[in-house]
C-alpha cells in the first residue's frame, strides 16, 4: 500500500502542477495581447489626435510668379509658371526669388516620362511644396501651376 500512496502522491502535484503552469501560460498570453492591444490603440488615437489639434492655417493673398523655363533630361525643356497661396497670417506678400529658385533645383535633370504622368507631377509637386513651405517657414501653404508645358 505504501507504494499505492506513494504514486497517488506522486502524480498529484504533476497534475497540479500542469494545471499551473497552463493556467500561467494562458493568462500571460491574455496580459501580452491585451497589452499589445491597449498599446496599438494608444498609438493610434494618440496620432489623430494630435493631427486634429493643429489647425489648417486660413488662406491669404495668392502671388503669381513669372513662368521660368528648366532644362530637363536629354535635352527637353520645362517652361513652369507657379502662384504661391500665402497664409492669413503672413506678414507680407511671399518674395518668390525662394520659390522659384526651388522649382529649378526640383525639376532640373527630371526625365519628361516623369511629368508626363499625372502620379508623377502630383509627386514632383508635392516635394516641391513641402521644400516652399519649409522655406517660407509656414508662410506659404500651398502652389498652384499657372503654366506647365514641356518641350
Amino acid at each position: 500500500m505504501a507504494k499505492d500512496e506513494k504514486a497517488a502522491e506522486g502524480d498529484a502535484p504533476k497534475k497540479g502542477g500542469k494545471k499551473k503552469l497552463l493556467m500561467i501560460i494562458i493568462i500571460a498570453a491574455v496580459l501580452l495581447l491585451g497589452g499589445g492591444g491597449g498599446g496599438a490603440y494608444m498609438m493610434l488615437a494618440g496620432g489623430s489626435s494630435e493631427a486634429e489639434a493643429a489647425p489648417e492655417p486660413e488662406p491669404g493673398a495668392i502671388v503669381a510668379l513669372d513662368p521660368v523655363t528648366i532644362n530637363l533630361a536629354a535635352g527637353h525643356y520645362l517652361k513652369v509658371g507657379i502662384a504661391l497661396q500665402a497664409t492669413a497670417t503672413a506678414a507680407a506678400e511671399p518674395d518668390g526669388s525662394k520659390a522659384l529658385n526651388l522649382a529649378i533645383d526640383q525639376y532640373t535633370n527630371v526625365k519628361v516620362a516623369e511629368l508626363e504622368s499625372a502620379e508623377g507631377r502630383a509627386k514632383l509637386k508635392e516635394a516641391l511644396t513641402e521644400k516652399i513651405k519649409e522655406a517660407y517657414e509656414d508662410e506659404v501653404m500651398a502652389i498652384y501651376y499657372t503654366t506647365f508645358v514641356t518641350q
